[in-house]
């Protein structure tokens, strides 16, 4: 490591040691959608010194984004969120190697970029059930690992917030979802989330998603500035842990 990266990294040094450091240095991590929750989750991996970070969203930075998404800014309204982001992780660590990847997922890309990017662990930040439900269960037919965001919208309760299984997840409309789609497909139920079971408030009308007409329309949610942030660090958290304890 260079001198500004011993200097970067000395507090988590203490905890994590050397081995730690260099470990997590090795490790590839795919990031896929950059909303509040993405966005928190990149940069805590981008601050504990991943060694790649490839990231993944097909949409721009708006204002409807900046009460918060960490990477959304009035400077960079209309820019790329791909872009944005790496542009943070350079100022961040500039030793992090960095992939963009500007397209929506779905059923019919989801193998080929898990076969062309090869991530040691993949953080599911993405809305559309399809799309979720593709993801997951393309990575546990590749023995990637995975860990998904459920819904931090329409809720304000922080600490409601837990790590579990989705089949074990209750009230989140998300989850009941995907647990159907899952078990379509023939997904495996017991995999890591973050959720919250904390009863949503009511969202506007549905609303097709953007690039992605054949998706199921979702709603607007209301969103409070820390819950999808929360998320988004407990997301990473989990993906760390698991990746330290499994060197």
């Amino acid at each position: 490591m260079s001198p500004t990266s011993n200097v970067l990294h000395e507090r988590t040094h203490i905890l994590i040691g050397e081995h730690g450091l260099k470990n997590l240095m090795d490790k590839h991590v795919l990031i896929i959608g950059l909303g509040g929750v993405g966005g928190a989750a990149t940069e805590a991996m981008a601050r504990i010194g991943i060694g790649k970070i490839t990231l993944l969203d097909h949409d721009v930075v708006s204002l409807s984004n900046l009460n918060r998404q960490l990477i959304a800014l009035q400077s960079n309204i209309g820019d790329k969120k791909t872009a944005v982001a790496a542009k943070r992780i350079a100022n961040i660590n500039p030793d992090i190697t960095v992939n963009i990847h500007d397209d929506f997922i779905h059923p019919d890309n989801v193998q080929e970029l898990l076969s062309f990017y090869k991530p040691d662990y993949v953080l599911d930040c993405i809305d559309s059930i399809v799309c979720k439900a593709a993801l997951v269960y393309a990575c546990q037919k590749a023995q990637i690992p995975i860990v998904t965001a459920l819904g931090a919208g329409g809720r304000l309760d922080m600490s409601k917030a837990e790590i579990t299984t989705l089949k074990k997840t209750h009230t989140c409309g998300l989850a009941r979802a995907l647990r159907a789609q899952l078990r379509k497909l023939g997904g495996n139920l017991n995999y890591p989330v973050v959720f919250s079971p904390e009863p949503a408030i009511n969202a506007l009308p549905h609303e097709p998603i953007p690039g992605d007409p054949d998706a199921r329309p979702r709603a607007t949610n209301g969103t409070i500035s820390y819950l999808p942030n929360i998320f988004g660090f407990m997301l990473a958290g989990y993906a760390i842990q698991q990746m330290l304890e499994k060197d």
